[in-house]
């Protein structure tokens, strides 16, 4: 069957207002630290999307089962299992970021973006996993049905989510969550989880527009440091991370969904934005995230990762001072 423009744009419309709509009688409660980088309106949104040419075509990244090596007690490392989704290993504690297991990241199950690989982790296959981070609360980043089954095959789990995202989590029967507002911190056994700024925002229905906090993750072992970015558009809150919190060991940083620049470059850093990030925080060694997993923007597929090398080059920057992985892949944090 065969949808025109307009059938597209409804559709698209009210994923938007899933993820995006604005309420004039809601206030909003939590800013960016520049006051100027707010989100497109809908009827910027409805611009870009009556304009915008033919959707990328779908296509499936490479997947890595090298994740089946792991011993029973690895420890010391990551894996990516998909869009903003990192299991890691920090010798003390197994960390998931931001899981989605879902086939959408959407609030109904027949509209929203789909997966174009799946996650390279099966959930049910998963180690047991002692904390969850969440930077935000939208749909493509906080999947209550992921959640749901995380908890139920790990009882004890710590669920750390921003401010005005536990009452959320409570409704749908989670447990053992604790809210964070930025700078705040939170010690998980000899783990150090700090939350931090970015600049994003947050909606998750018809009302309620930035009623939550979005931010990034520092997490801080006596030996190892490490920084989760979440979602993001380029800000100096890297630089005043670092200043505060000291230099990350390794770091998480989006790479995809950036085009058009119009329209996702207050929200959205690309691939330079992204290096740009690496070196505000003077982190060693980055790992890519945010694309290749759903078709949120209008960037063909593996643009992201072919741009990041493009960077690297002109930066004469080494190839592993930021590297795009292969879902599924270990990467030794050591």
């Amino acid at each position: 069957m065969l949808f025109s423009k307009k059938h597209i744009i409804i559709v698209a419309a009210m994923v938007f207002f899933a993820f995006n709509a604005q309420s004039c009688s809601v206030t909003e409660n939590f800013n960016n630290s520049d006051p100027m980088a707010s989100p497109k309106s809908f009827k910027e949104f409805i611009k870009w999307r009556w304009t915008k040419d033919s959707p990328p075509q779908p296509e499936a990244i490479e997947l890595s089962d090298q994740w089946r090596d792991l011993a029973a007690k690895a420890s010391h490392y990551s894996v990516w299992i998909g869009h903003a989704t990192y299991l890691i290993n920090n010798g003390d504690l197994t960390i998931i970021t931001d899981p989605i297991f879902s086939q959408r990241a959407s609030p109904v199950g027949w509209a929203g973006p789909k997966r174009l690989i799946p996650p390279s982790i099966p959930l049910v296959e998963l180690p047991q996993i002692d904390v969850v981070v969440i930077s935000h609360n939208h749909y493509d980043h906080l999947d209550i049905p992921s959640l749901v089954a995380l908890q139920e095959f790990n009882p004890d789990l710590t669920i750390l989510v921003p401010q005005g995202d536990k009452a959320l989590l409570e409704r749908a029967g989670l447990r053992n969550v604790t809210e964070l507002r930025w700078w705040q911190n939170l010690r998980v056994s000899e783990t150090d989880f700090t939350f931090t700024p970015v600049q994003h925002w947050s909606a998750r229905a018809l009302s309620g527009r930035n009623n939550s906090w979005w931010g990034g993750w520092f997490m801080k072992h006596p030996t190892l440091a490490l920084y989760h970015a979440g979602d993001t558009g380029y800000s100096k809150d890297f630089v005043e991370t670092r200043e505060r919190l000291g230099v990350p060991d390794f770091a998480f940083i989006p790479i995809g969904a950036y085009s058009p620049r119009w329209f996702m470059k207050n929200q959205h850093v690309d691939p330079v934005e992204a290096v740009q990030i690496a070196l505000d925080l003077q982190a060693p060694k980055s790992f890519g995230m945010h694309w290749g997993t759903f078709i949120l923007t209008d960037e063909p597929i593996t643009e992201p990762r072919e741009k990041l090398a493009e960077v690297l080059l002109e930066q004469q920057l080494a190839d592993d001072f930021f590297i795009a992985p292969v879902p599924g892949e270990i990467i030794w944090l050591q």
